[in-house]
């Protein structure tokens, strides 16, 4: 349990600086800017700003896609 949390609080120590991690194998984590923009509140209509904001993309590497498939 211990090493599994090291190496969680290492993947988000790196993303937290903007870096990214790539597990080979596994797939990449990296972070990615989203503008701000203009939504809607699906209950009433009514306009929104949306503020910008930092979110966390993670993509598959070749070996995990292909295990799924």
């Amino acid at each position: 349990g211990k090493m599994i949390n090291a190496v969680f609080e290492g993947i988000s120590s790196a993303l937290e600086k903007g870096d990214s991690i790539s597990l080979i194998g596994f797939g990449s984590f990296k972070t990615v800017e989203r503008c701000a923009r203009e939504g809607r509140n699906p209950r009433t209509g009514e306009k929104l700003h949306i503020p910008a904001s930092k979110a966390i993309k993670f993509t598959t590497g070749k070996a995990l896609k292909q295990r799924v498939q």
